[in-house]
């Protein structure tokens, strides 16, 4: 099993690097995974697709939100890309756990990276079980991105939006290239400036959030 993963060039300068392997350049971003226990393995293109996208936003200090983390991988890139605080929720238990494990591979602690299962709707700031607050007020972030799947990102636009400060990007993928129409027609309520990012035939789309008060 452990044969079949290998490390994974994303970009010039940043890695997907299972647990058991050597980094090839000890220089660069190494993101280091137990790539077994849920998606996000670094090597499907959605998650790359995201990665990059998360690479150019974050500059230093923002807030991220992961939404459907499974592996952790997002989360845990965006504290090593320079973010204050990277939060990754997820709806199983058992990617939460790996995330946790993922995290600390990385010798990223509670004070950088918070993990749990979606808050309930009335939710607004809860025990996170490292005996830390997540913080998952809306108009929190100044990124979000939610790479899951089609139905679940129609269903939850509102949601997964109403985390993002108004003007801040949100990210999507999961989603195959003919779904990209549906998707950017649901999410044009919400957001503004749409951008499709490809590769293969998987897409990521982001835009910023609308200042308009009364969307979202």
């Amino acid at each position: 099993m452990q044969e079949s993963f290998h490390p994974v060039e994303v970009t010039e300068g940043l890695w997907i690097v299972p647990e058991w392997r050597k980094p090839p350049d000890v220089q660069a971003i190494n993101i280091v995974l137990n790539p077994g226990l849920a998606f996000g393995t670094g090597e499907h293109p959605t998650t790359k697709l995201c990665l990059l996208l998360l690479q150019s936003l974050i500059r230093g200090g923002e807030y991220f939100l992961d939404y459907g983390t499974g592996s952790g991988i997002l989360a845990i890139a965006a504290v090593k890309f320079g973010a204050d605080l990277s939060v990754g929720f997820d709806i199983d238990s058992l990617a939460i756990t790996s995330a946790r494990q993922n995290a600390a591979l990385n010798n990223i602690g509670p004070d950088r990276l918070l993990l749990s299962l979606v808050p309930s709707k009335n939710d607004h700031a809860f025990d996170s079980g490292y005996g830390a607050r997540i913080i998952s007020e809306t108009n929190k972030y100044d990124v979000v991105i939610a790479n899951i799947l089609l139905y679940p990102l129609l269903d939850l636009a509102e949601r997964i939006v109403s985390y993002a400060k108004p003007g801040a990007v949100v990210g999507v993928s999961g989603i195959i290239s003919e779904q990209i129409p549906c998707v950017i027609e649901h999410y044009s309520q919400f957001l503004e400036d749409i951008i499709v990012s490809k590769m293969d035939d998987w897409a990521c789309i982001s835009g910023t959030k609308k200042r308009n008060p009364s969307i979202c």
